[in-house]
């Protein structure tokens, strides 16, 4: 099953246009839900949102999940010069969006743009006693918005009030192989997971074992996948595989997560992997990722299912930043659960 890079690239750049901060599931759900249906399958929806899809096969059944909510912010208070105070929601810190484009989305489906902005703001008139001040959502760091606003009225006769989500633009670009964008975690994952799915069903694929495609909406605070299909047995996270100075990843090859800052990933079901990645030939590497890490898979163990779980994913700089992969290492990640499900 070839790997289908244009498919994989457009379903990647399509889920990237959506806003999907954590709790802001609806659009993309349904985008996700009319693909997988287009590809010939039946998507669920659980409860509180997220897509299953039964992908067919028969034994203990296998759950593979990607998720596709976003870090982001949120209204926090409106500020008496009409500007936003904002808090993060997930793992965002400030210097990894300060001077990024963003949306508001109020609770009655506006949406307004502004921009993430330090304060003071221009360096010229800036005293130097202020300007390597670290930035902090609670004290000097806003989101200043495209409109004509000078109070904390003026803000609210638009609509936008406390609670109100904030999406940040993905700044998505494709150069010589290298994906770079906001966001790659995790829906480059979920476009890998889409293009496998369709070569399933091109191809007529059998499976080794049942597989569920869990699209989730809640990682990135914690709670994605603490809900599964009664029947699974095991859990795959496909997730982004962070590059630092003491990590083996890298953006070219497919991780296969041995520990994360939780627990270790199943000992067992991990060497199935090291040992399907040795026998197919596919460029992969072991690593650990700690302190500040973890995937949806912790999440099914953590709530108590009686499951395997491991972790497999692309080498990926600026986590929870301006992120970068490339696509060898998209394609290393699905050829690794390709030859792990095929039959």
């Amino acid at each position: 099953m070839a790997f289908d890079e244009k498919y994989c690239m457009n379903m990647l750049e399509g889920l990237l246009k959506i806003d999907s901060t954590t709790g802001q599931f609806r659009e993309i759900q349904n985008y996700v839900c009319k693909e997988v249906e287009d590809l010939g399958y039946t998507p669920v929806c659980t409860h509180k949102g997220g897509v299953i899809v039964d992908l067919g096969g028969q034994g203990d059944p296998l759950c593979v999940t990607a998720h596709l909510d976003d870090i982001g912010l949120m209204v926090r208070h409106i500020n008496a010069d009409g500007t936003l105070n904002v808090c993060p929601v997930g793992g965002l810190y400030p210097f990894y969006c300060v001077m990024d484009n963003v949306n508001v989305h109020t609770r009655d489906g506006k949406v307004y743009s502004g921009t993430v902005c330090r304060i003071p703001n221009s360096i010229h008139v800036t005293e130097e006693e202020l300007r390597d001040v670290q930035g902090d959502f609670r004290k000097n760091v806003c989101v200043v918005l495209d409109e004509d606003v000078k109070c904390a009225e003026d803000t609210r006769k638009l609509g936008i009030e406390t609670g109100d989500m904030i999406g940040i633009e993905p700044r998505f670009k494709y150069v010589n192989g290298y994906i770079k964008s906001h966001f790659v975690d995790d829906k480059a994952a979920a476009a890998i997971l889409l293009a496998a799915m369709k070569a399933i069903k091109e191809e007529k694929m059998k499976l080794n074992r049942k597989v569920y495609a869990y699209f989730a909406m809640y990682e990135e605070i914690g709670h994605g996948t603490t809900y599964l299909p009664k029947d699974v047995k095991d859990v795959l996270a496909i997730d982004i595989a962070p590059i630092g100075p003491d990590q083996n990843s890298d953006e070219k090859k497919v991780t296969i997560f041995a520990k994360d800052s939780r627990f270790p990933y199943h000992y067992e079901m991990t060497n199935e992997l090291r040992t399907c990645a040795i026998e197919n030939k596919i460029d992969y590497v072991m690593d650990i990722f700690t302190p500040h890490y973890g995937t949806d898979a912790d999440g099914s163990i953590l709530a108590g299912y009686d499951i395997r779980h491991a972790a497999i994913g692309f080498g990926t700089a600026n986590s929870h930043g301006y992120e970068r992969t490339h696509i060898d290492g998209l394609m290393n990640t699905y050829d690794l659960f390709v030859a792990y499900i095929k039959g």
